[in-house]
């Protein structure tokens, strides 16, 4: 699939849940490749932060991001929306350190990416496979965090609190096309026996019954109920009565475990590539979630470009016999074994490399090392099966070399290995020219990437 972002600008007006302040945030379209960035509209020449994982420095009640001493806080519930709506680049424009709550939840940011619309772009979008189980744990609070492979997306969320009225909840989201219904008016909670240490510590100013579930279970005096509704500016109620004390009842029986959930969306958001396997949460926080998202980041950078996923038990999408069919080489120059996948914008091939190649009697005599020229080659054989699969009479045409850029060799290959071939279309093909980008794997390892431009001739 291609990269979106907005199609037009919007802007949300509302208060900051720990400032008190009135915001003013504008969410605006982006190129492509841009990710998610937020500026500082109030300051000085308007810093910007990467909405990123490593960019967090405080996750109390919240997620607060922070680049050269400049933070903006409370972002999760945008995060989220953009996620959910495969929203790949957006410039965020805050005029204040926090985005506003609006109330409590991300329906409002929802809203209005649908009215706005997406708008797609001329770009790849990159996915982070979960290729094994990653679980990252935190001991003092018991919070845990499991991502396992997958061939989609989904969330699964435990919460347990020591509550009369909030005990063991579970939620779930297997499609992210259910965001809006299953998730999105979730709303963020609190206990009532939380507020003061919450004031205290300056957080939660523009907190009230419309932006929160509040849950009322230890009883105090009357005297101090008055005082604590009086501080945060809300009606004064029986402190006799327990329970959900906020003025819009639950949206849902379990609307903290589905808000937990909504979390979870925002603040893996900050990887900054939509992740492919399944989450399996248990007492999660911005805490753990970030502590997650860090993990992947780590292993985005390490590892920029994934191997695509190989199994040699399916069937292919081509054998040899239809290879042959499209492209003219033959032995010893056919250096395509089969292909197992074809989108849109890309092809996955394989090539078995064995001791019997020819080019190993001279390349080299006692150590067998495949040229890497030939690499290159393999790569352009599944560009020429991408281009012409797509002609109603490939055998009239041939594929033929233009231009070989930035060409990088990481390791050798030698007899044995399993190559797998990836080539993306960089630009849209025209005139009979593509240009492609390609990477050769063994196992996960890049062992040869190149960029090169083919022309498509029909034969005399």
């Amino acid at each position: 699939m291609k990269q979106h972002t907005l199609k037009e600008s919007f802007s949300l007006k509302g208060k900051g849940l720990h400032t008190g302040l009135e915001i003013e945030i504008k969410f605006n379209p982006a190129p492509a490749n841009h990710g998610y960035k937020i500026k500082r509209v109030d300051l000085e020449d308007s810093p910007v932060i990467d909405a990123l994982a490593e960019n967090v420095k405080e996750t109390q009640r919240g997620t607060v991001l922070s680049k050269n001493e400049v933070s903006v806080s409370t972002v999760e519930h945008a995060m989220a929306a953009l996620y959910a709506y495969q929203v790949d680049n957006c410039l965020i424009e805050v005029n204040a350190p926090e985005f506003p709550i609006l109330d409590g939840s991300a329906i409002t940011y929802v809203d209005e990416i649908e009215r706005v619309g997406l708008a797609e772009q001329d770009a790849v979008r990159k996915y982070y496979m979960v290729k094994h189980k990653i679980e990252v744990a935190d001991s003092e609070t018991g919070s845990s965090i499991m991502v396992l492979p997958d061939d989609k997306f989904g969330v699964d969320v435990h919460v347990s609190f020591n509550s009369l009225f909030l005990d063991n909840q579970f939620a779930t989201l297997n499609d992210l096309t259910k965001f809006k219904e299953e998730i999105a008016t979730s709303r963020t909670f609190v206990f009532v026996c939380e507020i003061e240490r919450l004031l205290q510590h300056g957080l939660i100013r523009g907190g009230d019954l419309d932006n929160a579930i509040v849950i009322y279970e230890r009883p105090i005096s009357q005297e101090r109920f008055d005082q604590l509704a009086d501080t945060i500016g809300v009606a004064h109620k029986d402190a006799s009565e327990l329970g959900y004390i906020m003025n819009k009842p639950l949206v849902y029986n379990n609307e903290p475990a589905r808000h937990k959930l909504l979390d979870i969306l925002g603040d893996i958001a900050l990887i900054g590539k939509p992740l492919v396997g399944r989450i399996i949460a248990n007492c999660p926080g911005h805490k753990i979630n970030n502590l997650f998202a860090r993990v992947i980041r780590k292993d985005i950078k390490l590892n920029d470009v994934q191997a695509p996923v190989y199994d040699p038990n399916l069937l292919p999408v081509m054998d040899v016999n239809r290879i042959k069919e499209l492209l003219p080489h033959r032995f010893p120059f056919l250096l395509v074994d089969k292909i197992i996948e074809v989108g849109k914008l890309h092809i996955v091939a394989v090539k078995n490399v064995t001791v019997n190649e020819p080019f190993f009697q001279g390349h080299f005599p006692g150590e067998p090392v495949m040229p890497g020229v030939l690499m290159v080659e393999a790569m352009a054989q599944a560009s020429g099966i991408f281009v012409l699969n797509s002609l109603d009479d490939p055998h009239r045409y041939s594929t033929y070399f233009m231009k070989i850029d930035n060409v990088k060799f990481r390791q050798k290959v030698v007899p044995g290995d399993t190559l797998i071939f990836k080539v993306e279309l960089a630009s849209e093909f025209r005139r009979g020219i593509a240009i492609m980008k390609g990477y050769c794997f063994v196992g996960e390892k890049v062992v040869c990437e190149a960029e090169f431009m083919a022309q498509i001739i029909k034969n005399k």
